[in-house]
């Protein structure tokens, strides 16, 4: 609970600086806090926080010293160009973006399926915040343009789910990132939306203890309602229309649509239909195909109480885009 807090409290001095100095403390309290929490007395996890620690370290000191020279040389107009390029990249390696996203799988691979929720949500908070403040524009095109692409092809070939959260998380910075172009409000909106999805997706996978695609359809013998509202979890993650994850998408389109970014739309779009290639690739096979059912798991042995709670966080993540695009349109 120690280390829970004072990673909230690193998050929140970074959001609420008025300094880079500031910034950088609050990002480095936030790091010390979770390489504690990350340590589960398993092999993987002692690999995964050593990787993250020295990804987080390199950002730390990257940001600290172009922090400490934009400080010194803030009269010359050249290094402050490319100062601020540091600060930038050193901001998208803390948040797992691509071109800097190398170390974001691999740490997720070997972490429980609660710091994995985590590292893609709370984690994400301090270094988007800081990039919304210094937007360099040719860089951050890069990392839209990149993070669409590595979050849709590098999903493709994956068999572990951590994984596969991994780089749908890596396609989702990058419509962030191009939210941001266009107020602080609009990716803020988005992020909400992502959390609140990767939270029941996580929640459910961590319910049931499963890892890779295989046990996903050997798992849901015993209720079959509860099978359809994984998959529809997921495929409201990947942005199937009439699901909620689709909103928050529908409102960066319209925002891009009107400031004529026509090609970064594109693109975004396509790269999405890709993740959602094997989201449903995923869901038709669990779906369409059939599997023998054991008579012997019909009786459930789950708490009822976390079951109700599960399904009313699904029904909302699947039946809520006609709510909130009602209250959107309406307000």
């Amino acid at each position: 609970m120690m280390f829970f807090g004072t990673l909230m409290m690193g998050t929140l001095i970074s959001i609420s600086a008025n300094s880079w100095l500031s910034a950088w403390m609050g990002l480095e309290i936030n790091l010390l806090s979770f390489i504690p929490l990350m340590s589960d007395n398993k092999l993987m996890s002692s690999e995964a926080s050593l990787k993250y620690f020295l990804t987080q370290a390199l950002a730390s000191s990257v940001l600290l010293f172009a922090v400490i020279v934009f400080m010194l040389n803030s009269n010359k107009i050249n290094s402050n160009y490319f100062m601020e390029m540091m600060i930038f990249s050193s901001l998208l390696l803390k948040s797992g973006s691509a071109p800097f996203h190398f170390w974001f799988p691999n740490v997720m691979e070997g972490l429980s399926w609660l710091n994995s929720l985590i590292l893609m949500t709370w984690q994400k908070i301090a270094p988007l915040m800081l990039i919304s403040y210094i937007i360099f524009k040719p860089l951050i095109i890069i990392s839209i343009l990149l993070s669409s692409l590595i979050g849709a092809l590098g999903g493709l070939n994956q068999t572990s789910l951590r994984k596969l959260m991994a780089y749908s998380s890596i396609n989702h910075l990058g419509w962030m990132l191009a939210a941001m172009f266009h107020s602080n409000q609009l990716w803020l909106t988005y992020f909400l939306f992502y959390m609140f999805l990767t939270a029941s997706m996580i929640f459910m996978l961590n319910m049931f203890s499963i890892s890779h695609m295989n046990q996903l359809f050997s798992c849901f013998f015993h209720s079959k309602i509860l099978k359809f509202l994984l998959f529809f979890n997921l495929l409201s993650l990947g942005g199937l229309p009439p699901f909620l994850g689709f909103f928050p998408k529908w409102i960066v389109i319209q925002y891009l649509t009107v400031n004529n970014q026509l090609f970064l739309l594109l693109f975004m779009v396509l790269m999405t239909l890709i993740t959602l290639y094997f989201y449903m690739r995923l869901c038709y096979s669990a779906f369409m195909l059939n599997y023998y059912e054991n008579n012997w798991m019909i009786n459930s042995s789950y708490n009822y109480l976390i079951m109700k709670m599960f399904m009313i966080i699904s029904f909302f993540s699947v039946f809520g885009f006609f709510f909130i695009s009602s209250l959107y349109f309406l307000f």
